[in-house]
C-alpha cells in the first residue's frame, strides 16, 4: 500500500509547477518543458521563468528539497532545449503559417500572437526577436510567426541564438547567484520568482518607452 501511494505521488506532477517538475525529472525535465514553450503553441502556458530561476537555485544546494542539480549539465540543456525549440517553431511557422494558430480557441495565445507581430512591425526582427524571449507568450508565438511571415532564416537564427543565450542562461546563473547569497532562500523562492518575471519585462517596457517618446518628438518637429 506504501508502494502503490508512493508511486501516484511520483506520477502527480504539475507541470505548469517548477517546484513539482524539478524534482520529478531534473536536467532533462529543464529542456524538455523549454523546447515545448519556445518550439510548440502548446508549451504557451508553460513556466520557462520560473523553471529556469527555480533550477539555478536548486544547482547550489541552498534550497531545502533533496535535490540538487548540476549547474553545467543544466546550463548545456536549458540553452539547447531553448535554441532547438525556437529554430523548429520557426519552421512549423514557415511551412504551416497561421494553419495552427487559427485553429487554436485560446484569447490568451491569440493576444500573444498580435503582440508577436506588433513587435516584428515595430522594433524590427533583431530588436524584436530578442525582446519576445522576456515576454511569457509571446516568446512562445513569436518564433512561427516569423517563420509564417517569411524573416529571413539567418536573421531568425542569429538573433534567436543571441536572445536564447541571454534569456536561458541569464535565468538560470541570477539562480545560481542568488542562492549562494541569500541566506535560507528557499523560503523566499515564490517572491524572488515573481521579481524575476518582472524584471524580465523591463526591456519590453523600456522600448515601448523609447519608441513613444521617438513618436512624439517626431510628431513635434513635424
Amino acid at each position: 500500500m506504501t508502494t502503490s501511494v508512493h508511486l501516484s505521488s511520483q506520477v502527480a506532477v504539475n507541470v505548469l509547477d517548477a517546484q513539482s517538475l524539478l524534482p520529478a525529472f531534473g536536467v532533462l525535465g529543464v529542456g524538455v518543458v523549454l523546447f515545448a514553450e519556445t518550439g510548440l503553441l502548446i508549451g504557451f502556458v508553460l513556466p520557462g521563468d520560473s523553471l529556469l530561476f527555480t533550477a539555478g537555485l536548486l544547482s547550489t544546494g541552498a534550497a531545502d528539497r533533496g535535490l540538487k542539480l548540476s549547474l553545467a549539465p543544466l546550463l548545456v540543456v536549458a540553452a539547447v532545449g531553448t535554441l532547438a525549440g525556437s529554430q523548429c517553431g520557426y519552421l512549423l511557422g514557415r511551412t504551416a503559417g497561421g494553419a495552427l494558430l487559427a485553429r487554436s480557441q485560446s484569447a490568451r495565445l491569440h493576444e500573444g500572437a498580435r503582440r508577436a507581430e506588433e513587435l516584428l512591425g515595430r522594433y524590427g526582427y533583431a530588436r524584436a526577436i530578442v525582446l519576445a524571449r522576456f515576454v511569457p507568450v509571446v516568446r512562445t508565438v513569436l518564433n512561427p510567426m516569423a517563420g509564417a511571415l517569411a524573416v529571413p532564416v539567418r536573421t531568425f537564427t542569429v538573433w534567436q541564438v543571441v536572445g536564447g543565450l541571454v534569456w536561458s542562461l541569464g535565468l538560470t546563473l541570477a539562480g545560481y547567484a542568488l542562492g549562494f547569497s541569500v541566506p535560507n532562500v528557499d523560503r523566499y523562492l515564490m517572491p524572488m520568482v515573481v521579481v524575476i518575471v518582472a524584471l524580465s519585462l523591463i526591456p519590453l517596457a523600456s522600448e515601448m518607452y523609447r519608441s513613444r517618446r521617438d513618436a512624439k518628438a517626431k510628431e513635434a518637429r513635424g
